[in-house]
């Protein structure tokens, strides 16, 4: 089972269910991935709770009607891996999306890894 893909899933039905809140189980991708999306202003916050055992997600709303997160779409399945060198990242929206890339450094934008000039797997798009 591929649980980027199920946690991804369940940020795009708890935005368009418009809940304020969603609850997944822990993994330290997810948490990764969590702390990307915070960063970059797409969620409020997240929180660690009961012992590493479940992630909470506060997610963010425009005008409490639309979710700042239109479009979250898993891009490297288990079955296909989708690897890039830093020259061919991909660009989300022509920029206004982001890329989110596993790499050594750890999970990061594609705009950090253009930076750092590092490629990696690219876990999923999100604008």
């Amino acid at each position: 089972m591929d649980t980027i893909a199920d946690f991804l899933t369940r940020i795009r039905n708890a935005s368009l269910a418009k809940h304020k809140i969603l609850e997944v189980s822990f993994s330290k991708i997810k948490e990764e991935i969590s702390k990307v999306l915070f960063q970059n202003g797409y969620i409020l916050g997240y929180k660690i709770i009961e012992n590493k055992k479940f992630i909470k997600i506060a997610l963010k709303y425009c005008e409490k009607e639309t979710s700042v997160i239109q479009k979250i779409i898993r891009v490297s399945k288990p079955g296909l891996r989708k690897y890039c060198k830093y020259k061919n990242i991909p660009r989300v929206l022509n920029g206004l999306g982001i890329a989110i890339i596993s790499t050594s450094y750890g999970v990061i934008t594609d705009k950090q890894a253009k930076k750092k000039k590092i490629g990696g797997e690219i876990l999923c798009y999100v604008y």
